[in-house]
């Protein structure tokens, strides 16, 4: 009879204790038992790695971590553009055994994901653990927040790890087990589903605009009346201003000052590259270190057309500023200003903000 009912129900009554819908079940104990690999949280580091585990598991393509640390308090946010949450299960995920991984819970490095503990672990473990933007198709914004006098973590959390490969074809990482590591570690397993940046708050919202400049049209900016329709990791794009942006940032979590958003529309400070392109393996047979994917400098782009390297935009950019000169000097028009790039699949943007003198 409990086999018949297994198979005849999509939803089964002896592993489910409340569906939700939209595919978010809260697992009976039994069932969350079953699935065994506990999710104690130990350090930050931990936090992370459960956090990337969730993106990853609800499809994202890609990941964006922001991090700093105040006094002994530890900030964390993750954004991602995955599946999304609904906005009536922003607080329940953050309960024992709630998951959207009925039939499909995951065995990777660090052992099984889809016990529906993860997220509750992380909150028993954090001072602030909660969604800050997330729904169906538009991606998740998470932010966590730890008390390090409680929640440790390692003391050096600026060395970037080295990678060796042995004679086994096997790659050994070496360096304190810090969040740079984590980081590292999880995009080198994950290199086939997603890609992970990593970097300060202004660093990361550097990086999203960059990548929302990048996928969304001209017409898609200009003309949206509301950016909570637009999937999270592509809002920034919107900004019309520095106090625009700013504004939009906070609103996915990331809290910078409007002087910074400046610093980021005038390209001040650059975007992150890909942890993937950071990471250099030394083979010990070879001189020379070889790298996991194709792919060499920070890139301005549309992954479905062309690709400029940074420093190439950056040049481009420069004669770009020195023709506009001239007409600024012709039309009374501050010459000194930062024009933006933008290329998407068909067409390379130039946008130059006009101040009179």
């Amino acid at each position: 009879m409990t086999d018949f009912i297994e198979t005849a129900s999509s939803v089964s009554p002896f592993r489910v204790e409340s569906d939700f819908g939209n595919g978010f079940v809260r697992l009976r104990s039994e069932e969350a038992e079953r699935r065994q690999a506990a999710q104690d949280i130990r350090c930050t580091e931990d936090i992370i790695i459960e956090a990337f585990r969730n993106s990853r598991d609800a499809h994202a393509r890609s990941i964006f971590l922001a991090t700093s640390k105040e006094g002994s308090e530890r900030h964390i946010v993750i954004i991602d553009d995955g599946d999304g949450v609904p906005a009536d299960m922003h607080d329940h995920i953050f309960e024992p055994r709630v998951t959207s991984k009925l039939n499909s819970m995951r065995m990777d490095k660090w052992g099984v994901h889809g016990r529906g503990m993860a997220l509750y672990s992380i909150a028993e473990n954090c001072v602030t653990a909660r969604v800050v933007q997330s729904d169906l198709t538009l991606g998740s914004s998470f932010e966590f927040v730890s008390d390090t006098a409680k929640l440790k973590e390692k003391t050096d959390q600026s060395t970037f790890p080295s990678f060796y490969r042995t004679e086994g074809n096997t790659v050994t990482v070496r360096g304190p087990k810090n969040i740079l590591r984590t980081t590292c570690e999880f995009a080198l397993e994950s290199v086939n589903t997603c890609t992970v940046y990593i970097g300060s708050f202004a660093e990361i919202v550097a990086t999203l605009y960059a990548f929302a400049l990048s996928s969304l049209t001209t017409s898609q900016r200009l003309f949206c009346t509301d950016a909570t329709r637009i999937p999270i990791c592509k809002r920034l794009a919107l900004a019309g201003d520095a106090s625009h942006l700013a504004e939009l940032a906070a609103d996915i979590g990331l809290s910078v000052s409007e002087r910074t958003c400046r610093r980021v529309l005038d390209g001040d400070i650059t975007p992150c590259e890909p942890v993937l392109d950071r990471i250099a393996i030394v083979d010990p047979k070879n001189t020379k270190a070889s790298r996991p994917k194709t792919a060499k400098r920070v890139l301005t782009q549309d992954d479905r057309g062309l690709k400029l390297a940074n420093e190439d935009s950056q040049a481009f950019l420069s004669k770009v500023k020195k023709a506009y000169a001239d007409l600024a000097r012709d039309y009374y028009l501050e010459p000194d200003v930062a024009p933006r790039l933008a290329i998407r699949r068909d067409e390379l943007t130039i946008s130059i903000p006009l101040r009179k003198v």
